[in-house]
């Protein structure tokens, strides 16, 4: 982190299909070697998919997805004395959005479907549904932050 001053806010352009900043922001963090056409291609390609199965708005289930997943609280490691303690903390709005946006990439690359297009799909239905890995990892977060609730008055 720079001690001069806060590192500025990048502008993110909409995605050129839905115009929504959301999406772009999945996409960039989708994207692999500055592939962002492929990024394109394997969204919209997993929307398509999306639709034909459910017959629902795809951008609709995807924020309904990133919703289910975003963490409300999470544990931050801090270092008292000489014991180190996992003190639960609430979430900014766009930390919550980001842990989301990545989990939700790390289970689809997980799953087993033959293409990433296939993989997304899936796990974002699962995701809107409330089911899959991403919604576990936030089970697991929210587990965690309550066990540790006793250390919460280490918060500063």
């Amino acid at each position: 982190m720079s001690r001069r001053r806060r590192a500025e806010r990048r502008e993110i352009v909409p995605d050129a299909k839905f115009g929504d900043l959301v999406l772009a922001k999945f996409m960039n963090s989708l994207m692999y070697s500055g592939k962002k056409s492929a990024a394109e291609t394997i969204i919209y390609g997993a929307f398509d998919t999306i639709q034909s199965k459910t017959k629902q708005d795809p951008l609709a289930v995807f924020h309904e997805a990133l919703r289910n997943v975003s963490p409300s609280i999470e544990v931050k490691s801090r270092r008292v004395g000489g014991a180190t303690y996992q003190v639960p903390i609430e979430v900014r709005t766009d930390r919550s959005r980001a842990l989301a946006i990545r989990w939700i990439i790390n289970a689809a690359r997980a799953r087993n479907e033959p293409n990433m297009t296939g993989r997304l799909s899936g796990e974002l239905m699962d995701a809107a549904n409330n089911r899959g890995s991403a919604v576990k990892k936030r089970e697991d977060t929210h587990k965690m932050a309550e066990a540790n609730r006793a250390f919460s008055h280490y918060r500063w």
